[in-house]
């Protein structure tokens, strides 16, 4: 039943983004809950973490090293060429270039492992690039938006900290002293973490319910553009590099999928409302997209371990 319902997660969204939008007001009111919100996420991300997940990063450090690389050049400068090609305000740019700049989100493990990807990659990824995103995300931020807009670099650092890194680390610390009490809530934490993100997207979607139709259009085109670029880029890049299909499928989803939920506290928090609205519409498409992708990626997967088995078993009665 819960896998049911974490499966459906882009219906969900959309649903309550709908409803937040016809119904702002039983939501609008809860704007100081997302930051502790996302910071639970991040701590159930912690959860998540075992000393096995920093020992594959070390054994092999190349693909995760070249996917976070990625989302990391690709996804910001994507973001200001598309803000920029489509004449978005300086809010909306600043919120399409702060998405860019967040690490990898929770959401892309889902998304990978229901691909039929390299689960393992897609965690080491996730994990790596938070952890840089640290001080990456404010710095990027600051790099791109300097002469448009004023950028509290430092204040956005002190925010990441408490609210990624803080919250990631006492959950790895919870995971490694008490396992056995962890593991018994093991099979809600997608589910939790979940429900969490739609009450964030709602909020955010239900405090832009008077800005969505005057600016949704051109944004809507830049996030869905922001994402597929980024989803393609990871991909065709790291084919040329060498990694194999299922790893690059993996690097695709990581580098196209982001925290969004971050880009939303973080916009609310230093920008505006409008600013946090390209995180919001990111939140909600990155997953029916991801949903997609991985509804194709995990059939063909299927079909072609299918034809893999069938080879082998004919080739060993001949």
């Amino acid at each position: 039943m819960l896998q049911l319902f974490n499966n459906l997660f882009p219906l969900w969204a959309i649903a309550l983004s709908l409803i937040a939008f016809l119904f702002s007001a039983l939501f609008a009111g809860l704007t100081s809950a997302i930051v502790p919100l996302l910071a639970m996420i991040m701590f159930i991300m912690g959860l998540t973490l075992t000393e096995d997940d920093l020992l594959r990063i070390s054994r092999d450090p190349k693909p995760v090293f070249v996917g976070v690389l990625l989302q990391f050049l690709l996804m910001p400068l994507l973001a200001l060429l598309l803000a920029n090609m489509l004449q978005l305000s300086n809010q909306l740019t600043a919120g399409m270039v702060l998405v860019g700049s967040c690490a990898g989100g929770t959401a892309s493990n889902v998304i990978c492992y229901l691909a039929k990807g390299d689960v393992a990659l897609s965690i080491s990824m996730t994990m790596t690039s938070t952890l840089i995103g640290v001080i990456a995300t404010p710095l990027l931020c600051s790099f791109y938006l300097s002469e448009t807009i004023d950028v509290d670099t430092w204040g956005l650092l002190l925010s990441i900290l408490q609210i990624v890194l803080l919250p990631v680390l006492v959950g790895f610390a919870c995971n490694h002293y008490f396992q056995t009490a962890v593991a018994r809530i093991e099979p809600l934490l997608p589910t939790l973490s979940i429900l969490m993100i739609l009450l964030i997207i709602a909020i955010v979607v239900a405090l832009n319910a008077d800005r969505l139709l005057d600016v949704g259009l051109a944004t809507m085109i830049a996030v869905v553009l922001h994402n597929l670029l980024g989803v393609t880029g990871g991909f065709y890049v790291s084919r040329l590099i060498g990694f194999d299909l299922k790893q690059s499928q993996t690097i695709a989803i990581e580098v196209g999928m982001q925290n969004s939920g971050l880009g939303v506290a973080l916009a609310l928090q230093f920008f505006s409302a409008t600013a946090a609205l390209p995180a919001a519409l990111f939140s909600v498409w990155h997953n029916v997209s991801g949903s997609i992708l991985a509804s194709i990626w995990s059939r063909k997967r299927s079909s072609l371990e299918y034809i893999l088995k069938d080879d082998s078993q004919f080739n060993a009665k001949k």
